[in-house]
This record gives C-alpha cells, sequence and structure tokens, in this order.
C-alpha cells in the first residue's frame, strides 16, 4: 500500500461527515425537495445552473464508472443508482468500502471485476 493513499479514506470520511452536517442545515431551512431546485437552477441560464448540470454530469459518470467497475452486474446497478441520487453522501462511504476491500491497492480499487 502507498503511504501516501493510506490518507485516501480519512480524507473521504471527512468529506462525508461535512457534506452529512451541510446537508442537514439545508433541509432543515429549505426542506427536502432538492429536484425542484435544481430544475429552477437549470432553467435559470447562470452559474447555479451551470453547477447543477455539471454536478449532474459528475453523478452520472460515477454511476457510469461503478457499472463498468462491476461489469453491470445486478448489486452494480443498486450502487450505481445510490450514487446518482446520494451522491457523494453514498460515493466516498463506497470509495473507504473498496479501499479497505482492495487492501489499499490503487488499481484495483479503480479496476474491480476489469481487472
Amino acid at each position: 500500500m502507498n503511504r501516501n493513499f493510506g490518507l485516501f479514506p480519512i480524507l473521504l470520511l471527512v468529506i462525508t461527515l461535512i457534506t452529512l452536517a451541510y446537508t442537514s442545515l439545508v433541509i432543515q431551512q429549505e426542506g427536502s425537495n432538492f429536484l425542484l431546485v435544481a430544475l429552477k437552477n437549470l432553467s435559470s441560464v447562470n452559474w447555479n445552473g451551470q453547477f447543477t448540470l455539471d454536478f449532474s454530469a459528475y453523478l452520472l459518470l460515477s454511476s457510469m464508472w461503478i457499472l463498468w467497475r462491476e461489469k453491470f452486474s445486478p448489486s452494480a446497478y443498486l450502487a450505481a443508482a445510490s450514487a446518482m441520487i446520494l451522491g457523494i453522501l453514498f460515493f466516498a462511504p463506497y470509495l473507504v468500502f473498496l479501499w479497505r476491500k482492495s487492501k489499499g491497492n490503487a488499481a484495483q480499487l479503480l479496476l474491480g471485476k476489469q481487472a
């Protein structure tokens, strides 16, 4: 295992906790109807809309990577859908799980069943 790569799961867990706390505050203040806000942002054709489009593309790309990595298995579809809906709140812990499963081997983490 690469020593520098050992900090990776710690970073992912910190990102998850910060995002979870921030999301909780936003839900308390704004409610949980993110889809309506995202669609409104997209239709506004401004920087909020650009960010929403960019973020949506990231969600799609991460979901496609999960599907590919797991050779489109049934469990891959569940994980990909979770990543698409929950974003980093799913994806970061998923990467920590994969990091532990691969024993810190970056190639194995990235390639999964494709290795």
